[in-house]
């Protein structure tokens, strides 16, 4: 992939993970599955294939896909339910439960923001308001699609194409909560990496002595 071309909405929920693991993927093509990425594919089969049906007055479209030229960003909606006006609601399939730590939950915000924000321009409807569904726990967390978040939508594109333009890849991120979920923890090497800046910051490599 390289800076010119649209992004994925994939990239943004990678981005904003860990820097690291979104160059991994999308500048090295790399991606290994675990436990976790598997059961998030399980839990994207209910909704990969596309289809429409009518629930409750709603019009339901799965596998939706949806772009935005200004952003500069392509991919899929997993739900979206129109409301009788024409409105769009889109909702995000993640596995896992809606309790998750606050800031590993706004990184599923961007992406559904994203989504929003494509369906604004694609249908000429404000979108304010969409949820992502956790399947663990059958829930739904909405999330309000606010100016800070369109605001982070935006810097997070840059950075993202920032990094493409660069094709380098950032450090591995300081959280280790993140990196042992990680699928792609083994070909990170974060702990080794996080030694090497330690010892290259002691200066042990260049002391003759030790």
């Amino acid at each position: 992939m390289s800076a010119e071309d649209p992004l994925p909405l994939s990239v943004l929920q990678h981005w904003a993970y860990c820097p690291r693991q979104c160059a991994l993927i999308h500048l090295e093509q790399a991606f290994d599955d675990n436990l976790h990425t598997l059961r998030g594919q399980a839990v994207h089969r209910q909704v990969d294939a596309p289809g429409m049906e009518l629930r409750r007055g709603l019009r339901v479209e799965r596998a939706l896909p949806v772009w935005s030229d200004a952003l500069g960003v392509i991919g899929k909606a997993d739900v979206v339910e129109f409301e009788r006006d024409g409105r769009p609601y889109p909702v995000e399939y993640k596995h896992g439960s809606r309790h998750k730590a606050a800031d590993i939950a706004a990184c599923d915000d961007l992406q559904l923001a994203a989504q929003a924000m494509c369906l604004e321009e694609m249908t000429g409807r404000a979108v304010p308001e969409g949820a992502l569904y956790y399947a663990s726990s059958k829930r739904r967390r909405v999330v309000a699609i606010d100016e800070a978040l369109r605001a982070r939508v935006h810097a997070t594109i840059v950075e993202v194409r920032q990094m493409l333009a660069d094709g380098t890849l950032p450090p591995p991120t300081a959280d280790t909560r993140r990196c042992r979920g990680c699928s792609l923890h083994d070909r990170c090497q974060p702990e080794a990496i996080g030694r090497a800046h330690e010892f290259a910051r002691s200066g042990a490599w260049c002391d003759p002595d030790r």
